[in-house]
């Protein structure tokens, strides 16, 4: 078994985060800004500032390299290409975008359209920047 390609994993990881916070901005400025802005309203909640912005970004670019590390770690057993990918994308998006969006759902019970739309964006952006990132990724 050959070992991680740390430059290769952090490239490929850099190119999953810009999907994933191209994705982002899609899904909260395009697609969903009419509901975000009612949801900051009926929760007296200031809409996310600069710094929010920031940590934001900067967490979904290490987002994107814990994605391809996932890849880089199941590629020996699943063999590399984009299905292996998709399966390292689909463990993140279970781990993050299901959990954090049925919990928060429930907590700010969000309607259950809202959730549907975030749930599939998620799984679509988080396969294509896993497949992104795996492109990147050689052994080493």
């Amino acid at each position: 078994m050959s070992k991680i390609n740390l430059g290769r994993m952090l490239l490929g990881g850099l190119l999953a985060g810009l999907v994933l916070n191209i994705g982002e901005f899609l899904l909260n400025e395009v697609v969903l800004r009419e509901q975000m802005a009612e949801f900051f309203s009926r929760y007296n909640i200031p809409p996310p500032g600069p710094s929010f912005l920031v940590v934001a970004v900067l967490m979904t670019f290490l987002l994107g390299i814990l994605i391809v590390w996932i890849y880089a770690l199941i590629r020996p057993r699943l063999g590399a290409g984009p299905m292996t990918a998709v399966i390292a994308g689909v463990i993140a998006w279970l781990c993050i975008y299901v959990y954090t969006g049925i919990i928060n759902g429930l907590v700010f019970a969000s309607p259950i359209n809202l959730l549907v739309i975030g749930v599939i964006w998620g799984l679509v952006q988080y396969a294509i920047a896993a497949v992104a990132g795996a492109w990147v990724y050689r052994e080493a």
